[in-house]
């Protein structure tokens, strides 16, 4: 039986593996992609559209997958896997490349002396243990001193001298000097920022902005600072105190006080009031309210709504 036909018919339906074009296809196997700047045919895309678009497409994927097959493949247990090469194409960014940062003060002084940084391990070695421990962290060697059993007491020490207790005072005011001057190169790193007037802001406001960071800082832990060592030349901030207007005023104090109310309701419009029975007049209920429990406590209003001593005796 003379099968040669046969065999001549389906291959002649298999396409070649490998795609010949007048301008070879430009593969990047490292993001996947092929491209193909031939020019148009634009009688067969008029002839077969779908046809030309399908026999084009089908010529990028088969570049693609023989590029894919050229490079070193490892076996896993999901099947061969291919390692992926870096991508030669070269994509726009979508936003500028960010400007390098300004160098702190350690790094200056460490560039004008020649000094090389060196990257300490996170652990170190200790004598009596005879092992390995953390340099920081709990139980870190940073708090050996705080763990001694028997501590060398100086000799003009106070009564109530505690060495773990001043060993761990120091730690945390080296902590809160390190975060200090930490938010010190943050804002010498920013720079002169325009404000609204156009005008770089002074050194007080930026210090005192240092300072209100480092208080909510310090104010963090389980004490709210309270057994916190305070840092040479730190102040303590202040907060603002609430006033009230006093329970007892005078005849006068209180006509100018209630005649200015009644002229902000007279520019008051007319929504959201009510009407007075008898006659055009309107109120606005809710801001006269307002009006004149501004500044007065709980018991104050209660004491003018129950017709208490105080309010007899203004009248």
């Amino acid at each position: 039986m003379d099968v040669s036909d046969i065999l001549a018919a389906q291959a002649a339906k298999q396409k070649a593996v490998t795609v010949e074009k007048e301008i070879p296809l430009e593969v990047d196997a490292g993001f996947l992609t092929v491209t193909d700047l031939n020019p148009i045919d634009t009688e067969s895309y008029d002839e077969d559209v779908e046809g030309y678009l399908k026999a084009t497409a089908r010529d990028g994927v088969q570049a693609l997958v023989s590029s894919l097959f050229s490079l070193p493949i490892t076996s896993s247990p999901d099947g061969p896997l291919a390692k992926l090469p870096s991508p030669t194409t070269q994509l726009p960014r979508a936003k500028p490349l960010p400007k390098p940062k300004p160098p702190t003060k350690w790094e200056q002084f460490a560039k004008a002396k020649g000094i090389q940084k060196k990257r300490r391990e996170k652990k170190e070695w200790d004598e009596e243990k005879q092992e390995w421990v953390d340099r920081w962290g709990w139980k870190g060697a940073n708090k050996k001193e705080e763990r001694q059993w028997i501590t060398e007491v100086p000799a003009n020490a106070d009564a109530d001298h505690d060495p773990a207790k001043a060993s761990r005072d120091a730690r945390k005011a080296k902590v809160a000097k390190n975060e200090r001057q930490h938010q010190q190169n943050l804002a010498r790193a920013q720079g002169p920022r325009a404000s609204g007037t156009g005008t770089a802001p002074a050194n007080s406001e930026r210090k005192t902005q240092i300072d209100r960071t480092l208080a909510t800082t310090r104010s963090s832990t389980a004490s709210m600072g309270k057994f916190d060592k305070s840092l040479q030349g730190e102040k303590k901030l202040k907060g603002v105190k609430r006033k009230f207007d006093p329970t007892e005023v005078s005849a006068t104090a209180e006509k100018s006080h209630n005649l200015a109310i009644l002229q902000k309701l007279d520019r008051e419009p007319a929504a959201k009031k009510v009407k007075f029975s008898g006659g055009d007049q309107v109120l606005n209920v809710r801001k006269a309210i307002r009006s004149v429990s501004k500044g007065k406590g709980s018991a104050a209003l209660a004491r003018e709504g129950g017709g208490g001593k105080a309010k007899k005796g203004r009248r």
